[in-house]
């Protein structure tokens, strides 16, 4: 089961690995004139009505699959206004080719022709909340007509994602997921997976393999950085580290504001917060009475943290005393949001009882510190990491740092390769700690943590170009943003 966004995803890392979204497209139109075979004889006459989005541009390729039916085509809207390029490239091979066709530029021109069958392709996974004209109409007059209907990939009017964020989530009542005037579809052509909520309508579902690769699903690509990266700049970091270290507090929290998140706080003790503010005048650095996290500053610190609705980072710099991991423990038994639990305080994490939302980004060494598998090649032990990480009854999202990342909820299992041996140098891994912080604001822990892997990687790759194994962990994040931002927007509707 995958949500439309996360479908939205897994295409474009389809088409870095080489599948073009144009090859997927023809696979889809021929699985729509598929099911249009199963549901009525050839000479049948078949009514396209097409959306201006890729769910338009599937129909547009189905239409040509079915030379021995009596096709019409429908497009809502003017063709110039065809919202991607590979749907445009579909209509124009329609008229290129002498294809019955035609534009409803509004509601008052739409007229539904006498048919056997209606192939609803006019809003596809990207589009939730009533139809607006001139769909509204086309539905009113689709579920009032005597032919079967076959939706492309969801009935137009079925929201994709508000049936659950991940996979196996519970979709609860398919009438919420439905607009008010959506299609009433007989039969559902979906594709690579079923959609949350799709079995629970009245219709049958059938879902085509397309040819989208495993590996796109596996390995996070720009597909995982487009779903989680932040569309504004919002949210607060709140880094509780430093006393034996200072730089890891620092590279966190400016990493953080790098990757879009609005103020970057960092509490620390005040024997070293001069040093660490002296850093980055981008950092607001909170002063406590002592050298070393305690405690008795645990209180004020939860009271901060949640007044503020921050992302807390917790590790960084802050060293292994008894005292100070105690307090790290009595810090997450209180705090109840989002945290990014790295260096330092992981080992605190087996054996924790908590309600907050915990991303834990241990290193080889700390995975195995932790009670995880003490494995050198950790893509080898992935499926075992992904079983320990199970076993964490209060851990969301493991982030295992190496060659190839790790990133498991305990149920699914992704791989970020990138990076390079210059990610080896010190400071990298507090960068990567302070992108899934910012990223937290936004999108979900498994989606959060895998981006923001592939992100961290891509910085380093980005200054390997021209620095080979000589750059520094600072000056990755100079590139957070370029990677982060560089291809914004995507076709998929």
């Amino acid at each position: 089961m995958i949500t439309g966004e996360r479908m939205a995803a897994v295409d474009a890392n389809a088409a870095a690995l080489g599948v073009p979204q144009k090859q997927l497209m023809e696979s889809s139109g021929n699985a729509i004139a598929r099911t249009v075979r199963e549901v009525t004889a050839p000479g049948a006459t078949v009514a396209v009505v097409a959306g201006r989005g890729n769910n338009g541009g599937d129909a547009f390729v189905a239409a040509r699959f079915l030379d021995d039916y009596d096709v019409r085509t429908l497009l809502l809207g003017r063709a110039e206004t065809i919202g991607t390029e590979i749907a445009r490239e579909n209509w124009d091979a329609l008229q290129h080719a002498g294809y019955e066709t035609r534009e409803v530029t509004d509601s008052e021109n739409f007229a539904l022709p006498d048919c056997d069958v209606i192939v609803d392709a006019m809003l596809g996974t990207g589009i939730s909340g009533d139809l607006r004209e001139p769909a509204a109409t086309a539905a009113r007059a689709i579920n009032d007509a005597d032919a079967t209907v076959v939706s492309v990939d969801v009935p137009s009017g079925f929201d994709a994602n508000a049936g659950g964020s991940s996979a196996g989530d519970d979709p609860g009542d398919p009438g919420d997921l439905l607009a008010s005037n959506a299609i009433e579809a007989d039969r559902i052509v979906t594709f690579h997976d079923t959609k949350p909520g799709l079995d629970d309508l009245d219709a049958d579902v059938t879902v085509a393999d397309i040819g989208i690769p495993a590996a796109a699903e596996r390995f996070v690509g720009p597909g995982d950085v487009q779903l989680a990266r932040p569309d504004d700049r919002t949210g607060r970091a709140f880094v509780i580290g430093g006393g034996p270290y200072t730089g890891a507090p620092a590279l966190a929290a400016q990493s953080a504001l790098r990757a879009g998140m609005e103020l970057s706080f960092v509490a620390a003790p005040d024997t070293v917060s001069g040093e660490i503010q002296s850093y980055a005048q981008d950092l607001i650095v909170q002063p406590y009475e002592s050298e070393i996290l305690t405690p008795d500053q645990v209180d004020d610190l939860v009271d901060t943290a949640e007044r503020y609705d921050d992302v807390v980072i917790l590790g960084p710099g802050l060293g292994t005393a008894d005292e100070t991991l105690e307090a790290a423990r009595q810090f997450l038994t209180s705090y109840t949001g989002p945290a990014v639990v790295d260096a330092d305080a992981l080992e605190t994490v087996p054996d924790l009882e908590t309600e907050a939302t915990l991303v834990c980004t241990p290193n080889r060494r700390e995975l195995a510190g932790m009670g995880g598998p003490d494995v050198d090649d950790l893509q080898e032990a992935a499926d075992e990491i992904e079983a320990f990480t199970a076993e964490l009854e209060h851990v969301d999202v493991l982030l295992a740092k190496g060659a190839t990342d790790v990133i498991t909820d305990g149920e699914r299992t992704r791989l970020s390769r990138s990076g390079t041996a210059g990610m080896k140098v010190g400071g990298t891994g507090d960068v990567l700690t302070g992108i899934v912080a910012a990223l937290l604001e936004h999108a979900e822990p498994l989606d959060a943590a895998a981006a923001a892997a592939q992100v961290n990687g891509l910085a380093g790759e980005r200054l390997a170009a021209d620095d080979g194994f000589g750059y520094l962990a600072s000056e990755v994040l100079e590139e957070i943003p370029k990677v982060l931002w560089e291809s914004e927007g995507s076709e998929n509707e």
